[in-house]
């Protein structure tokens, strides 16, 4: 029988007009200096197969070649690998003690060569790593050469992507698909800066530089500095602002160390887990915090993994914000680290999924918890995922540790890869105490967990939460209206309950929540997660399109109903 075909085009976003010159921002806000080069723009991109490459043609960094706006638009096949390839120039006074290559990610296996030599390699395609090229550049003219090789190995995190795309299931990107820039700094420099914020104090930890620092912290009231020894100091902070999505307030400081000098920014909030009326919550600052969340898998039309322009990330933070939500559940992705600095900005939560890997059995982990067999399955770990998996947790936690909109950590999602969640909670709990832990989300439930966290679909939610745990509703909706004009798949569409305008939508939203969602609140929830931003591909169930023209619920209504929600949490915890 022949393979049905089916229809797809390519959707186009308002972000893509301003793309020319895109990508050219400091990538890492947190620890910036002034010697910074952007390696984003035109690479060439050859393909090697068996012993013979290629020439495939230019190639803009930081899109993968799968997307439309890199100017390739191929996927990687079976037994190739893709060359990339830039010259790039460098100015005698830029090059100090050390200089640095750095990656945002690479997908899925990264090696490196500088001026022909190789300098190494990185595995893993989510993360950001640097090499120390400092003996291999030189005044003048310089190339780059990075090898990619992506199989999407299963051993390997690889969320979402298929190469049999359809459903739940999205197109595979390869290569690069994060910034790529150039950092010179002194032999004694910084390089971790690690925050950790009180309600009125912010302790900072520092590895490298000399002996002797100094922080200037801008406030408020005026500059205050602070001279210390060694590589920890706490300071209190007079008239404290604490972050909230309401008042993201962050605070702007500089750290001196000899020669060298970092840009950063803190801010000062609490996540704590504390009994109130008897019923534990989510507390923020100290006080009982209702999460109005939605999942967020973070794909675009333009650049699939990557938006077109970092703006494509403010829009969708500020329009959900528009819209009354105040978290964002990132959805089995790791986002380029200006997503996270645009969310402690703007003042939106994020609940950031782990990287699962391993293979996904359909029946096993969606058909049988659906009809309720929600205990009682684990799966077999191969040593090579396991070895990943667990060092790629901590290496996540590492990554976002200092931004205060990561306030939530998921391990496991719906049961996929799920082993050892027990023993892995403990110990990521002990590694970074100051999130919340959610270990199995939404079903195959074991022991240990700071949190209750249920999906629901296909039918009405009703949940009453135990004394012991806060109880989050981590996905639930996929409501769906196809906007015509605005989606990837003309014939086939993908969600759980269909609409048929803006209007019927949003009424039928405004209803799930306040008919099943205020009661459930009544009964101590205390975080829900919609499904979901935006459109991807063949799913239909986003509050926006996903080329980000058109925003399918009513604005008001939106509002009025998160106020009915956070009047409600108000009521169940005064």
């Amino acid at each position: 029988m022949a393979k049905k075909t089916v229809r797809t085009c390519q959707l186009e976003t308002p972000f893509e007009k301003n793309s020319e010159f895109s990508w050219q921002e400091y990538p890492r806000p947190q620890l910036k200096r002034n010697s910074y080069i952007s390696l984003c723009g035109e690479w060439q991109l050859s393909l090697k197969k068996d012993n013979t490459t290629g020439l495939v043609g230019s190639i803009t960094v930081p899109y993968p070649p799968e997307s439309r706006i890199s100017g390739i638009g191929r996927p990687l096949g079976n037994g190739e690998k893709y060359l990339y390839k830039k010259v790039f120039n460098i100015e005698k006074s830029f090059i100090r003690d050390r200089v640095f290559i750095h990656f945002g990610a690479v997908d899925q296996l990264a090696k490196v060569w500088i001026n022909n030599q190789f300098v190494g390699e990185h595995i893993g395609g989510y993360l950001p790593f640097s090499l120390d090229i400092t003996e291999f550049i030189t005044a003048g003219e310089n190339k780059v050469l990075v090898e990619v090789t992506d199989n999407l190995e299963t051993d390997l995190a690889f969320g979402k992507q298929r190469k049999n795309r359809g459903g739940m299931w999205y197109t595979p990107i390869s290569g690069i698909w994060q910034s790529v820039w150039l950092e010179s700094v002194p032999a004694d420099h910084i390089a971790c800066l690690r925050l950790t914020p009180s309600a009125d104090s912010i302790t900072i930890e520092t590895v490298g530089g000399k002996t002797e620092k100094t922080v200037v912290i801008n406030t408020p009231c005026g500059e205050v500095s602070h001279t210390y020894i060694g590589d920890k100091t706490t300071i209190t902070i007079e008239n404290p602002i604490n972050w909230t999505p309401e008042n993201p307030h962050l605070y702007t400081f500089t750290l001196i160390s000899g020669e060298d000098s970092v840009e950063s920014y803190f801010a000062l909030r609490t996540v704590t887990i504390e009994k109130v009326k008897g019923q534990s919550y989510i507390c923020l600052n100290g006080k009982p915090y209702f999460f109005h969340g939605l999942l967020d898998q973070g794909y675009y039309s333009d650049g699939i993994y990557t938006p077109a322009t970092p703006e494509g990330f403010a829009y969708d933070i500020l329009t959900m914000k528009k819209l009354g939500f105040n978290m964002l559940r990132k959805h089995i992705k790791i986002e380029s680290d200006l997503f996270y600095y645009y969310c402690d900005k703007y003042g939106m939560v994020v609940f950031q999924d782990m990287m699962n890997a391993g293979p996904y059995n359909y029946i096993i982990d969606t058909v049988l918890p659906t009809i309720g067999m929600k205990k009682g399955v684990t799966h077999k770990p191969t040593p090579r995922r396991k070895e990943f998996f667990e060092r790629e947790c901590r290496q996540l936690c590492d990554l976002l540790y200092n931004h205060p909109s990561v306030c939530y950590y998921t391990i496991f999602n719906e049961g996929w890869g799920q082993y050892d969640a027990d023993r892995i909670y403990r110990e990521l709990k002990t590694y970074d105490a100051t999130r919340v832990w959610d270990a199995t989300s939404g079903w195959f439930f074991e022991k240990d967990s700071d949190v209750d966290s249920e999906h629901i679909y296909f039918r009405k939610v009703k949940l009453k939460a135990k004394a012991d745990r806060p109880l989050v509703l981590s996905e639930f909706g996929g409501y769906v209206y196809k906007v015509d004009g605005h989606s990837f798949n003309l014939d086939e569409t993908y969600g759980y309950k269909t609409f048929d305008s803006a209007g019927k939508l949003t009424e039928g939203l405004c209803n799930m929540y306040l008919d099943e969602i205020v009661p459930a609140i009544k009964n101590g929830l205390n975080a829900t997660v919609l499904t979901q931003l935006s459109d991807v591909e063949d799913e239909t169930n986003g509050l926006v399109t996903y080329d980000r023209k058109v925003v399918k619920t009513e604005e008001k209504s939106m509002q009025d109903m998160a106020k009915a929600l956070f009047c409600a949490f108000e009521k169940a915890t005064e």
